[in-house]
């Protein structure tokens, strides 16, 4: 796995966020509680932006709407430019337990300098914390994912979203596709939890902890994060 790029700047959504930089930064250590619903959940639409330091901590709250259904988690961005995985699965876990720490988890994942290796691992660490068989790996072989993969991505989402079991997914994001603030001359190779959907919109709710040109917390259509997965997988 590539390892993500530090933000050096603060960057403002483009589409109004909840959180100020300024607060962001001056309140890095206190967890806040954010509204995910308060913009709407067009795909591109932000949430929460500006915390760019490793480690800082947002509480997002739950939602739910005739056609919206997002859960509560405990946000993190991640602490090392190589612990996506940890802090996806962290995140994760968060809906349902008070989560180990991403170093905890980095050290059950066996994620290394180089990244965690494949979304299985991811699978076994989520249901070992959670005493539980409900995650599986779903793996998405073809780029571009057939109408079959697509439709049970879509059925995970809302299945896992409805049961308060946010997804963990391992992403391709190759320039000219990929979610807001990735570097554009760069193919990303990353970790990022799924937290809710809007079903009249069709998009996701992404809880990102790379933090990339200062976005965390954004909405993201279904078909852009159906073209991304592939050729890697997911946890649901």
């Amino acid at each position: 796995m590539r390892k993500r790029l530090l933000s050096t700047a603060i960057a403002v959504a483009a589409v109004g966020a909840l959180l100020t930089p300024a607060t962001a930064q001056a309140d890095a250590a206190r967890p806040h509680g954010v509204s995910v619903l308060g913009h709407g959940s067009r795909a591109g639409t932000a949430v929460v932006s500006g915390l760019n330091e490793p480690g800082t901590k947002l509480r997002v709250d739950g939602a739910r709407t005739r056609s919206a259904h997002t859960l509560q988690v405990d946000y993190q961005v991640q602490e090392t430019g190589y612990w996506c995985g940890p802090a996806a699965t962290r995140i994760a876990l968060s809906a349902r337990i008070a989560p180990p720490g991403q170093g905890a988890l980095a050290a059950q994942l066996g994620t290394t300098e180089a990244g965690t290796d494949h979304i299985s691992q991811v699978t076994g660490v989520l249901n070992a914390n959670l005493g539980t068989g409900w995650y599986e790996t779903k793996e998405m072989p073809n780029d571009p994912p057939t109408q079959a993969q697509k439709d049970l991505l879509w059925n995970d989402v809302v299945l896992d979203i409805d049961n308060n079991y946010p997804l963990v997914t391992n992403i391709v994001a190759p320039p000219g596709n990929q979610p807001p603030g990735y570097p554009s001359d760069q193919t990303i190779y990353h970790y990022f939890t799924v937290i809710g959907y809007d079903d009249a919109n069709r998009t996701v709710l992404i809880a990102d902890p790379a933090s990339f040109g200062g976005n965390q917390i954004y909405w993201l259509s279904f078909d852009q994060l159906a073209t991304l997965i592939p050729p890697k997988g997911y946890a649901a």
